[in-house]
C-alpha cells in the first residue's frame, strides 16, 4: 500500500487517552506497576481513585519475593482513623457529570453502588493494615450489604459527598457505614443526607485464605458508641438467623400460605375468572446473561462486587418499569449476602421477578423486586446462586400526577415454594425493621 492511500480519512491510529491505573508518574524512570495489579478498565473514575489508595498494600501482597509474617499484634484504632470522604465535583466538572447522569438527569444508582462498594473496601483495608506495612496484608472481601436506603433523589447538578468509616468489628468481620450527602439551599446537615449504606467485610489471610483477626475498634464519641452497639445487635441478629435452619409454620402462617395460593390457583385453573388486578409471579420475570470480562475485575482479579450490584440494579429497575408501566423510583436495597465469588470468564445469569407489592398507601405503592445471580457452568451442567439482591421501588413523583397511568397489581403465586419464599421475605423485612434498625 502506498503512502498516498494512508490518508487521514482511511487510516486512524488509536491510543488510550486514559491514565494507566496506579502508574508512577515521576519523570525519567517510566516505571509503573505490573499489569496483574491493575483493576479492570470498566470502572468509574471514583473507583479507580479509591483503588489507587490501596495500591501500595496490594503491591506488597503480590510481590513474590516478600513473605511477610501475619499480623500477630492487633492494633486498636478509632473510627476517625479510617474515615474517608469522596467529593464529586458535579457543579464544575461536566464530563464527570455526564458519566453519572441517567436519562432523567438524576444519579445513576447502579454506578453509585459500585463506588460505595469501592469506598467501603478501601476503608476496611485502611483499618486492617498495620502502620508500616511490615506484616502480611489481609484480603478483605465483601460479605454482605446490610441495607442501602435512599432518603431523597440525588441530582447530578450539585456536588455530592460520600463519607464513611468503620463502625464495628468482630473477630474477622468489619462493618462500614457510608453517608451520601448533597446540600441544597437552606438545608441543614441532617437534611442533606441523601442515602445511607452499611457494608460488611470479612478478612482472610492473603497466604492461607483462612479467616484472620482484624484490628480492634475503640469508639470515642457518644454517636460512635451508639453505632457500635447497633451494629453489634445486627451481628447477633444475623447469627441467630443463620442458626434457624428449619422453619416451622404456625396455624396463622398456614392460613397466610393458603391465602397467597388461592388466587394463584384460580389463575392456573380458571384464568378467565381470575382477578384482573392480580398477576402471577412467574409473569413478572425478566432475565439477562453475560460472560464476565477482565475489564470488570477488581484488584484481586475477581469480578468486582460493585459491578454485580450495578447489573442487578439495572435489571431490577427494568423489571419494576415493565411491571408498573411508569418510571419507578428507587428506595432501598435490602440485606444482600455475597455467597460465592464470581471469576473472570464465568457465565453469569441474572434472573428477576416482582416478589410482592404493597398498595395500602395509594400515594406510595411499593414494588419489591428480587434478582438472583447464578454462576452457570454448562460443561459441568451446574448452576449456583452467587448473590441474591432485594430492591424496593415506588412510583416516581411525575407519574403520580397522572393516576390513570398507575395500576400496581397484586402478585400471586402458582406454587407453594413461591408462597413460602414471599412469606419469609416479608417476615425477614419486618424483623429487620423491629429488631435492628
Amino acid at each position: 500500500m502506498e503512502n498516498s492511500e494512508l490518508s487521514s480519512t482511511n487510516f486512524i491510529s488509536v491510543f488510550s487517552n486514559l491514565p494507566k491505573p496506579f502508574e508512577n508518574n515521576s519523570e525519567g524512570d517510566g516505571n509503573h506497576k505490573p499489569l496483574s495489579l491493575w483493576p479492570g478498565m470498566y470502572h468509574s473514575p471514583v473507583t479507580i481513585a479509591l483503588w489507587e489508595t490501596r495500591s501500595r498494600i496490594f503491591e506488597v501482597m503480590n510481590d513474590p519475593s516478600i513473605d511477610h509474617p501475619p499480623q500477630t499484634q492487633l492494633l486498636t484504632k478509632t473510627p476517625s482513623q479510617s474515615r474517608m470522604t469522596v467529593l464529586y465535583n458535579f457543579s464544575s466538572d461536566f464530563i464527570l457529570r455526564e458519566q453519572y447522569r441517567d436519562p432523567w438527569n438524576e444519579m445513576r444508582i447502579g454506578k453509585l453502588l459500585e463506588d460505595l462498594d469501592a469506598l467501603a473496601g478501601t476503608i476496611s483495608v485502611t483499618h486492617c493494615s498495620d502502620d508500616d506495612f511490615t506484616t502480611r496484608p489481609l484480603l478483605l472481601v465483601t460479605a454482605s450489604v446490610d441495607r442501602i436506603v435512599l432518603k431523597k433523589p440525588i441530582s447530578v447538578d450539585s456536588d455530592l459527598r460520600i463519607s464513611g468509616s468503620v463502625i464495628w468489628v468482630g473477630m474477622s468481620s468489619i462493618e462500614i457505614q457510608l453517608d451520601v450527602s448533597q446540600a441544597t439551599e437552606g438545608s441543614s446537615a441532617s437534611d442533606s443526607i441523601a442515602l445511607t449504606a452499611n457494608f460488611i467485610f470479612v478478612a482472610r489471610d492473603s497466604k492461607t485464605r483462612k479467616a484472620a483477626p482484624v484490628n480492634r475498634l475503640s469508639p470515642e464519641t457518644e454517636k460512635e458508641k451508639q453505632l457500635f452497639e447497633d451494629a453489634e445487635a445486627r451481628s447477633k441478629f444475623r447469627k441467630r438467623k443463620r442458626g434457624q435452619n428449619q422453619r416451622y409454620y404456625s396455624d396463622g402462617e398456614v392460613h397466610r400460605l393458603a391465602a397467597l395460593l388461592s388466587e394463584g390457583r384460580i389463575f392456573c385453573d380458571m384464568p378467565a375468572l381470575a382477578d384482573r388486578n392480580s398477576i402471577l409471579l412467574r409473569d413478572t420475570r425478566l432475565a439477562n446473561s453475560l460472560i464476565c470480562q477482565p475489564q470488570q475485575r477488581n484488584i484481586h482479579g475477581r469480578i468486582f462486587g460493585g459491578f454485580l450490584m450495578h447489573r442487578a440494579f439495572e435489571l431490577a429497575f427494568s423489571t419494576a418499569y415493565a411491571f408498573a408501566g411508569v418510571r419507578p423510583s428507587f428506595l432501598e436495597v435490602d440485606h444482600v449476602d455475597f455467597l460465592k465469588p464470581v471469576d473472570v470468564g464465568d457465565f453469569l445469569r441474572l434472573k428477576s421477578c416482582v416478589l410482592y407489592t404493597e398498595v395500602e398507601d395509594p400515594e406510595h405503592p411499593l414494588i419489591n423486586v428480587e434478582v438472583e445471580a447464578h454462576v452457570t457452568r454448562p460443561e459441568l451442567r451446574s448452576s449456583e446462586v452467587s448473590n441474591t439482591f432485594y430492591f424496593t421501588f415506588t412510583i416516581c413523583p411525575e407519574a403520580k400526577a397522572d393516576k390513570n397511568k398507575i395500576n400496581i397489581r397484586n402478585v400471586v403465586t402458582a406454587t407453594e415454594e413461591e408462597a413460602r419464599h414471599i412469606l419469609e421475605r416479608k417476615d425477614s423485612k419486618a424483623l429487620q425493621g423491629i429488631k435492628v434498625c
